[in-house]
């Protein structure tokens, strides 16, 4: 299967109404003012008199509305004939997306110091696995078209999930990852090596591993330089992130009988330039991520420094509507014909 993610998508963004010739709307203008005219001058007599007090008695007790209704059919029909005129459309909207996403290893160290409760979200203390799961999943939230996978390790890596465009399965998957599921200890080289099988076949154009671990390496056959040489031959960039804070931690290492956390004061070994060397060797950048801020902007950095390109091509359909203006002006042209002839029939 292809690793350059092409996702073409057709995505309806709406429908809008619209005029194509909006400036013939300005000719109903005209409709009131003619009307406004016609009102001064008064209508044709039907029927002529001599003296106008002859009627006026019967003017003031009745006064008939047949001729208002039919000039306003007339004046109905003059207003739909004008929006046809500006041709009245209803416009649907089409976006097509295609995007060449990158493929992705998170490789996530779960190795028994990562219980150490260094990093602080709002007022509560937190500890690395956790920390680096949020941090972890906020990224992953950011790059919905690309295909990421997940490897943890301790003393040997285990796959967490492969490269995956469901991400909220990945996500899922992400939340059950705990300490102590292998032995404890820290195999970053065979860690690297497990994920750069992982994208080896992939013909995308982008392939990267993301590793973070607050360790040195002390387990595994492989050394995490020869797998950073041989991620390089593959064309996999590595970035490398350094998690925790240096000097003695508070480790939880048990509970009283009241429930309390106790803790202990711990240093745990970490091979910053070891990090440093493995990422330069592979085209990357070592990051180190000793608070949550930084563990933020870390991720944010490499979200940034890694875009998936996307193309996204509009166009618009149109259905043109002045036929049923031109339907409607006509209907009350012809209730005008119809009701002056029968019902509301004038005087020769």
């Amino acid at each position: 299967m292809s690793g350059t993610l092409p996702l073409p998508a057709m995505l309806a963004s709406g429908t809008f109404f619209s005029f194509l010739h909006p400036w013939m709307l300005l000719a109903l203008l005209g409709i009131p003012l003619l009307a406004l005219l016609k009102g001064k001058m008064g209508g044709t007599p039907g029927i002529l008199f001599s003296s106008t007090q002859l009627v006026v008695a019967v003017g003031k007790k009745r006064r008939a509305r047949a001729g208002a209704m039919l000039t306003s059919l007339i004046y109905g029909a003059m207003a739909f004939f004008i929006i046809a005129l500006a041709r009245p459309q209803l416009g649907r909207t089409m976006e097509h997306v295609t995007a060449s996403g990158v493929d992705i290893m998170l490789v996530l160290d779960v190795s028994g110091s990562m219980r150490a409760e260094d990093y602080v979200v709002g007022d509560q203390r937190m500890n690395r696995i956790d920390t680096v799961k949020r941090m972890t999943q906020l990224f992953i939230e950011a790059r919905p078209n690309d295909r990421i996978g997940i490897i943890a390790f301790a003393g040997r890596p285990y796959l967490v999930s492969p490269l995956t465009l469901d991400h909220d399965w990945l996500i899922s998957n992400l939340d059950r990852v705990q300490i102590g599921m292998v032995e404890d200890s820290t195999a970053i080289g065979s860690a690297l090596a497990s994920a750069a099988n992982r994208l080896k076949d992939r013909d995308s154009k982008t392939k990267i591993i993301v590793l973070l671990t607050d360790g040195a390496n002390n387990a595994g056959k492989v050394l995490p330089l020869t797998a950073a040489e041989a991620a390089h031959a593959l064309g996999i960039k590595i970035y490398t992130i350094g998690a925790g804070s240096d000097g003695p931690v508070p480790v939880p290492v048990g509970k009283d009988v009241f429930g309390r956390t106790h803790y202990e004061k711990m240093v745990f070994d970490f091979d910053e330039k070891l990090l440093d060397q493995v990422a330069k060797l592979a085209d990357g950048k070592y990051f180190r991520a000793a608070d949550t801020a930084s563990m933020n902007n870390t991720f944010k950095e490499i979200d940034r420094l890694e875009k998936t390109k996307i193309q996204v091509d509009k166009k618009a359909d149109y259905r043109d509507l002045f036929p049923f203006s031109i339907l409607v002006g006509t209907i009350f042209l012809l209730s005008e014909a119809i009701l002056s002839q029968t019902f509301w029939r004038r005087l020769p």
